[in-house]
């Protein structure tokens, strides 16, 4: 099962009123385990930046002036999220200006249907109690400490866990589900996580190393370690 936990940044609250994406984010995931594949994207909005807007995300006029506007990007952007369904915290947000964005140029929109609302699940959860990014983080002890500002692609970074947390930290069910038998999954279930790119730094000290050296030393030369 493939999904994808998605974010925005805009120039406002409302695109009918001229309010425009600046940033896309995006993060896959397969049976709830991150593949390491990432979409993100800033988007030229070819508008001045409103000042709260911009000290909500600080994407300023500058620095999007060179960014490629949507047109040149939406479909890119549909190719990666294909049909999957979207993990969004307040979906009706995004998906009010992706769609507003897709319909500009002309291209597919994204069904209603398709998205999962984070912010709704973590309500009917938790009734009455604070549902933004940042508290569902302090909820679950994860670490946002690099969240000084909205960022689309770390926002879904933390989503992704959040959204985790949410449903019960469900793992890969490695095809043994009643649900995995279709045709259409046949491709997800033979998924393995991607080599890393950079290793783990490893978690034994010098010191350990060498005490455990001397260990084998006094074991002699038929140590089973020494093979």
């Amino acid at each position: 099962m493939r999904e994808i936990v998605l974010d925005t940044e805009t120039t406002g609250f409302d695109p009918e009123s001229g309010d425009r994406i600046v940033e896309i984010g995006a993060v896959e995931l397969m049976n709830h385990v991150a593949t390491g594949r990432t979409y993100h994207q800033y988007i030229n909005p070819e508008r001045s930046m409103p000042q709260e807007a911009f000290e909500v995300h600080g994407l300023g006029d500058d620095f999007l002036r060179d960014k490629p506007k949507f047109a040149e990007i939406g479909q890119a952007f549909l190719d990666f999220v294909k049909d999957s369904k979207l993990v969004i915290h307040n979906a009706a947000f995004d998906m009010k200006f992706l769609n507003a964005e897709l319909g500009w140029i002309k291209l597919p929109q994204l069904p209603w249907e398709q998205a999962i609302d984070t912010l709704a699940i973590a309500r009917k959860r938790f009734p009455g109690s604070p549902a933004s990014l940042d508290a569902l983080c302090r909820r679950f002890n994860i670490d946002n400490a690099s969240r000084t500002l909205h960022g689309a692609l770390l926002d879904s970074e933390i989503l992704a866990e959040v959204y985790l947390e949410l449903i019960g930290g469900r793992q890969p069910d490695f095809a043994l589900s009643a649900g995995s038998s279709g045709s259409e999954e046949v491709s997800d279930d033979n998924w393995r996580p991607a080599l890393r790119s950079i290793p783990l730094p490893p978690r034994l000290t010098q010191a350990e190393r060498t005490a455990h050296e001397i260990f084998v030393e006094k074991l002699g030369e038929k140590a089973l370690w020494r093979a």
